[in-house]
């Protein structure tokens, strides 16, 4: 979720966007100017890791989170493996050509297994129409370009904070507080890191808001003057609201933060997806709807609307979809005592509930192409056709391909999911083949095998599909009179037609004959694996059977499909009331399909049919050696460790700043740090070199003694989640595999904003000592320990320290906290 608030005096320009790369790139860059953001999209980056730099006078700077935060940068991942990089056009690292043209370049190194692949050249321009000739960047030192004003007219002294207990800071100290503050001759840019300690959360008509509030104060020789500067974003899903079919978004008309005086005017108002403007005709095609009442700007979406992405899920072997889309809106209007128009920006990112959509199979065969043709989806484009499995085998896609299967996928027409689309002709052995009545059957039951990235979770979708084409020329015959089948055998159908030919035009007969054919079939089948199938069809001789009655020896047991000609059976030698004999050098397995009905066998007997019995009977051999084939494969889940007690070493230590790459000695106790300082900690478990071990913080918490029992206590963390009764909350950070972190899942890091442990106020001169509770599991089979939603009622309840064996405990300091 982003936010931005343009003043009155900011034009926007016409956009130009170049990108150059040292070699034409195996992966795909795109970059597009929205306003005042540049975004840069990198996708195809499969397992590698994506450093982005800002590039200046032939220096790159890696973009740290609190670099990027401080300088107008934000940089995430979706949940298909993707880059996504926005920048302010007014970052700290562009070349500013009289406020008129911004240039920005991003240095892209993707590395695998800590081996520099490649390393791309990203160069955006936004200019006016005429070209401006860049000057010399007047530093240095590319990093003062995060600090100073760029104009020799008036300077930021001051920044005072308006939150509900008023702060005043330089603008030195603001800075090292992780804001960032520049100007230049008619543009101010301030920058807040979230979280800050200078915002605060104000309920706006109803919607949760975080605010910052500030007055900047210039100084020019014997000249001040003052400038107002806030920003207000809703929280995350704030305002948001779903039905089955719907996403609706609410934001207040009027953001009482931003507008002083009690009338304004609302001149216009956009919407946009990531951060692109839209037209009305381009909402009204995707259905989209943007209204206004007395209080709200409306936002209206259908779930799956062009413009969304659809993330996949897997509960109990069920596929789930949440629907994600960042949704923009921007607002400009004027406040009646000044006459000056603000614009106002905000960026929502908005995730649907959980929906359970078992793909769907659409039957598209077209029988006169011999071929099956089946479609099944939509799902999200993180879903990948794993295998394609009959009653008999399992395919992976190559051996799909190989036997003359047609398996792609196509995106559907929203943009946001794709359809698999698979064919498989007719004469292939997987599909099942049947005549009746002049004309063949043929049947496919297949199996599709689905995994969602990147964890791989397994799914399936389950197809059957029939297909009739006739085979009797009429020209030939007409019309003929068949009748049923007469004597069944356990590898052939003996079937008779009784056929009267005719002259057409005085429909005189010519003859009268009947055919008896045998039809070579498999109605019993015995498998390798112990899988028995059966067919039992209708016979001359029991013309008021009915198939879908028929059961094996346990009545629990019926056809696994069946009509009015025919039941088909599927089931296990060790299940339905199968039974077995030992023969020499063989085992028998014996089954029977017959009417267990006793209402049914009433019928039959007041007609005086005879009863219906077909023996299954299946012979393996025992004695004798058989030639196996198979396909290795991946396996589906990997082995988890189960919960166990060992020894296991863990340090912390306290980093000197937020990149944790130097650390306080031991020598150097005790640590001294003033009030204002955050304090970054590290816990690591030692001597692990296993990437599927996982580090969890359970509880950290503060003692005045070193004694982690002492009172009082101050809770940090509390069950895996920033203590949510501080307002001074920990900021977690996250962790990469770079330099001496090989595996981040060993590691866990945290800064600490601010101390305010002592009780009389007026001596804060104490030492404190931090203490962790820490946890070992597999990272797929974590702990509770991590930070999820909770109920109100457990947030900030922390469990007893020390009764549960599994955990162990670290302790730091002591540390001296001084009063500045």
């Amino acid at each position: 979720m982003g936010c931005l608030v343009g003043l009155g005096w900011f034009i926007l320009l016409v956009a130009v966007v170049n990108i150059e790369a040292q070699n034409k790139p195996p992966i795909k860059i795109n970059s597009k100017c929205l306003g005042n953001l540049l975004r840069v999209d990198v996708s195809r980056l499969g397992g590698s890791f994506l450093e982005v730099s800002a590039v200046i006078n032939n220096s790159s700077i890696i973009l740290t989170p609190s670099l990027s935060s401080k300088c107008g940068f934000t940089i995430k991942k979706d949940h298909l493996g993707n880059a996504v990089i926005y920048a302010s056009v007014q970052n700290c690292f562009a070349r500013n050509v009289d406020d008129k043209a911004f240039t920005t370049k991003l240095g892209l190194r993707l590395q695998s297994d800590n081996v520099v692949d490649k390393f791309y050249l990203v160069s955006v321009k936004k200019a006016a129409p005429n070209d401006y000739t860049l000057p010399a960047y007047p530093y240095s030192d590319p990093r003062k370009a995060a600090e100073q004003p760029m104009d020799a007219g008036f300077r930021i002294a001051t920044v005072v904070f308006l939150t509900p207990e008023e702060r005043v800071m330089q603008v030195d100290e603001a800075q090292r507080n992780g804001y960032g503050i520049s100007s230049t001759l008619t543009r101010l840019v301030l920058r807040s890191p979230n979280p800050s300690r200078e915002t605060y959360t104000k309920d706006v008509a109803g919607v949760p808001m975080t605010v910052l509030s500030t007055s900047i104060i210039f100084e020019k020789t014997k000249l001040t003057t003052q400038l107002y500067a806030g920003a207000a974003c809703p929280q995350a899903q704030g305002g948001v609201f779903f039905t089955e079919t719907s996403i609706r978004w609410f934001l207040p008309r009027r953001i009482a933060p931003l507008i002083c005086p009690k009338h304004f005017r609302l001149l216009e108002v956009n919407m946009g997806v990531n951060g692109r403007k839209l037209e009305a005709t381009e909402m009204s095609a995707r259905n989209y709807s943007l209204t206004l009442d007395d209080l709200y700007v409306i936002v209206e979406i259908p779930i799956g609307a062009a413009g969304c992405h659809i993330k996949s899920h897997v509960q109990d072997g069920q596929y789930f979809t949440s629907y994600m889309i960042e949704l923009m809106l921007e607002l400009l209007w004027t406040e009646d005592d000044t006459n000056e128009d603000t614009r106002y920006k905000v960026f929502l990112p908005v995730e649907t509930p959980l929906q359970l959509q078992p793909p769907q199979v659409i039957d598209a065969t077209v029988p006169k192409e011999m071929m099956f043709k089946a479609l099944i989806g939509p799902v999200g484009f993180d879903v990948m056709l794993k295998n394609i499995r009959s009653p008999y085998e399992v395919l992976s896609l190559a051996d799909c391909f190989a036997r003359g299967f047609k398996v792609f996928d196509n995106m559907s027409p929203n943009g946001c999911s794709k359809v698999y689309t698979v064919e498989v002709p007719f004469t292939d052995r997987v599909v099942g083949q049947m005549k009746e009545m002049g004309v063949t059957i043929y049947t496919l039951y297949l199996t599709f095998g689905f995994l969602v990235l990147p964890k791989h979770a397994p799914f399936t979708a389950t197809a059957y599909l029939r297909a009739k084409l006739e085979d009797i020329d009429p020209r030939s015959v007409a019309p003929p009179s068949v009748a049923p089948p007469s004597a069944v055998a356990s590898s052939s159908i003996k079937s008779r037609l009784d056929v009267t030919l005719r002259y057409p035009k005085t429909n005189t007969t010519i003859q009268d004959f009947s055919l008896a054919c045998n039809f070579v079939t498999k109605l019993i089948e015995c498998f390798p694996n112990g899988t028995i199938t059966a067919m039992a069809i209708t016979l001359e001789s029991v013309p008021s059977l009915n198939p879908r009655r028929l059961t094996l020896r346990d009545p629990a047991c019926g056809p696994t499909y069946s009509n009015d000609q025919y039941a088909y059976f599927v089931f296990t030698a060790n299940s339905c009331g199968t039974t077995r004999k030992f023969l020499p050098n063989m085992m028998l397995y014996e089954n029977e399909i017959s009417i267990t009905d006793e209402l049914e066998l009433g019928k039959l007997s007041q007609s005086k049919e005879p009863e219906f019995e077909l023996k299954v009977l299946c012979y393996y051999d025992i004695n004798t050696n058989q030639a196996m084939g198979f396909n290795s494969r991946p396996r589906r889940s990997e082995p988890y460790a189960d919960d166990a007690r060992g020894e296991m070493q863990v340090e912390m230590r306290v980093a000197l700043d937020d990149s944790y790459s130097a650390f306080h000695r031991v020598e150097d106790d005790p640590i001294t740090k003033y009030l204002q300082q955050p304090l970054y900690f590290e816990v690591e478990l030692m001597g692990s070199y296993n990437p599927k071990v996982s580090l969890e913080l359970a509880h950290c918490w503060a003692t005045l003694e070193e004694d982690k029992m002492s009172l009082p206590q101050w809770d940090l963390i509390v069950n895996g989640c920033a203590n949510s009764r501080d307002p001074h909350p920990v900021i977690f950070h996250s962790v990469l595999p770079k330099g001496r972190v090989h595996y981040p899942s060993n590691f866990k890091r945290f800064e600490v904003p601010m101390f305010a442990f002592a009780e009389d106020k007026d001596n804060l001169n104490r030492q404190v000592f931090v203490h962790c509770e820490v946890v070992i599991c597999d990272v797929r089979n974590p702990v509770d320990v991590q930070c999820s939603d909770q109920d109100n009622t457990m947030k900030g309840q922390k469990l007893a320290v020390s009764d549960d064996p599994g955990f162990k405990s670290v302790t730091s300091g002591p540390i001296i906290i001084m009063r500045s």
